[in-house]
């Protein structure tokens, strides 16, 4: 294998292409929009997992320099009480800990490191088809153009055109029974406590935020509701969508209100999918990563961390395995248990999205629980095979 086709430019495709470099193969990145991704999305969280990853293929300088850490988290109840405090994993492991920035910060951070290390990036590339012969894959795009390569690596996301080209049959993407509204405010009217992400367990929904170093409130909220149709969650406004945070939590006697109240036009309300399992993740010359073969609920936030780690196993299998049905195998052998166990817990977060407070007293309390999660470290020296 000497050169891979990435169809993706976001989180996982950049990725995936600057570790197959750090391991001294060849990859293009196709990415469908005509100038980047760079306006989509609101913000995220990366995890001392995720973090570490970027590590082991020496590209985690970039990330931390557009992002802010926390070492806390502190837990609210719905009449305001703080339920308990603890650490987060990873708050002393050497700059591990958790991180937030801007999603479309984290794509030009990762696309402009692949880009410093060799990758083309190319654009307006939206993935149509693709044909496999006995020397590799070809790729074709809606413009009319094609590629060559020896392998295609789908990292296009929850609705991956990648995912139905391998298997039409492939179950679509499951939602988890709410939206999820991200905002953004420099004119709080709460602060939220230095260094620490807050998460608030309303009676009908759940909250969380954090602030950066210059004052800047980061919010979200997971809000129990229906699938909704695109056209319809594009006509809502950013008024509509604090109205719709408001009401799920009017009657809590909690810091929500005032902070999305201060939230001006920087809201964003999306449908939140999962994909509990996919039955195939290859073929001998076409593999998914990330989103495309198991998006997560976002209520573990989780989602960023595992797409850099799938492109860096990905990228070690290929490095050291010969055969790319052999690398894929590989792959798929290291990473489906974990990510599908991170797929179920975090729907199972999103089943109990308001909790009782003695259940979320518990929670707070609990400690070193999702080690098993944060704890994970891509070994990049230890052989695949």
């Amino acid at each position: 294998m000497t050169h891979a086709l990435v169809i993706g430019g976001g989180i996982a495709g950049p990725v995936t292409a600057m570790a197959l470099r750090h391991a001294g193969l060849d990859a293009t990145v196709h990415e469908a929009h005509p100038t980047g991704a760079d306006h989509l999305g609101a913000f995220l969280v990366l995890f001392a997992n995720g973090l570490a990853a970027l590590r082991a293929v020496g590209a985690d300088e970039p990330v931390l320099a557009c992002s802010f850490p926390a070492d806390t988290v502190e837990f609210l109840g719905p009449g305001g009480a703080r339920l308990g405090a603890r650490p987060l994993t990873g708050a002393g492991d050497n700059g591990l800990s958790p991180r937030t920035l801007q999603r479309s910060a984290l794509y030009r951070a990762l696309r402009d490191e692949a880009v410093r290390r060799g990758v083309r990036v190319v654009y307006g590339k939206r993935l149509v088809d693709a044909t496999t012969g006995p020397d590799g894959v070809v790729a074709h795009f809606a413009d009319g153009t094609r590629a060559e390569g020896d392998v295609l690596i789908g990292a296009d996301g929850i609705h991956s055109r990648t995912r139905t080209l391998l298997d039409p049959a492939a179950p679509p993407p499951r939602h988890t029974g709410q939206l999820t509204v991200c905002g953004r405010t420099s004119g709080a009217g709460h602060a939220v406590p230095e260094r620490t992400y807050r998460m608030v367990y309303g009676q009908r929904a759940f909250f969380g935020c954090t602030a950066a170093p210059d004052g800047t409130a980061y919010w979200f909220a997971n809000i129990p509701a229906p699938e909704q149709p695109r056209p319809a969650l594009a006509a809502i406004s950013p008024a509509g969508w604090r109205e719709r945070v408001l009401a799920a939590f009017a009657g809590d006697r909690t810091p929500v209100t005032g902070l999305v109240a201060a939230t001006g036009d920087a809201v964003v309300g999306v449908n939140a999918y999962d994909i509990p399992t996919l039955p195939v993740w290859h073929s001998d010359r076409t593999v998914l990563v990330g989103d495309a073969v198991h998006a997560t609920a976002p209520n573990a936030a989780q989602g960023a961390s595992m797409a850099i780690e799938d492109g860096v196993v990905l990228a070690r299998c290929l490095r050291d395995l010969p055969r790319p049905e052999d690398a894929f195998a590989a792959y798929e052998r290291l990473r489906r248990e974990r990510v599908e166990r991170v797929v179920e817990l975090s729907a199972a977060m999103a089943g109990r999205i308001a909790t009782p407070p003695e259940q979320s007293r518990t929670a707070a309390s609990s400690g070193g629980a999702d080690d098993w999660l944060t704890s994970y470290r891509v070994d990049w020296d230890a052989p695949a095979g």
